[in-house]
């Protein structure tokens, strides 16, 4: 639904990292980035921008709003101790910002285009073979 997504509570501007609809779970998914080590008071902010959004955001046939707090690391205890009393549906998790070896992503990317578009050419590669149909008899 965007990025930096606006609320407004009581009379305050806010702005959530990103937000997005899950359409299977048919509610509203709050994403918060965080550069550096989860701190107990960045799953407060998450669990105050889930109320919000419930509150003002939310249609009536929606399901509550959930939330991801990603943190650029994390000690598990302290993430214990934070959540040992919340009942909000928010996960925390720890992000790798190094990307997968150069070569595993250009084999990947010659991998995928061979199996979503046979007749599409990766950039800077030979174009696949498409797989012949048997014929019917």
């Amino acid at each position: 639904m965007g990025s930096e997504f606006p609320l407004q509570v009581g009379g305050r501007d806010f702005a959530l990292d990103l937000l997005f609809f899950h359409r299977g779970l048919n509610c509203l998914v709050a994403i918060e980035l965080k550069v550096d080590r989860f701190e107990p008071e960045h799953l407060g902010k998450l669990n105050f921008y889930l109320e919000a959004l419930d509150r003002d955001v939310r249609k009536p046939h929606e399901n509550p709003a959930i939330g991801l707090l990603l943190c650029a690391s994390k000690d598990a205890e302290v993430v214990e101790y934070a959540l040992s009393r919340t009942l909000s549906p928010a996960l925390v998790a720890q992000y790798q910002t190094q990307l997968p070896d150069r070569q595993l992503l250009a084999a990947k990317l010659h991998e995928f285009y061979a199996l979503s578009a046979p007749d599409v050419a990766p950039p800077n590669g030979p174009r696949p073979k498409r797989p012949r149909k048997p014929r019917r008899a």
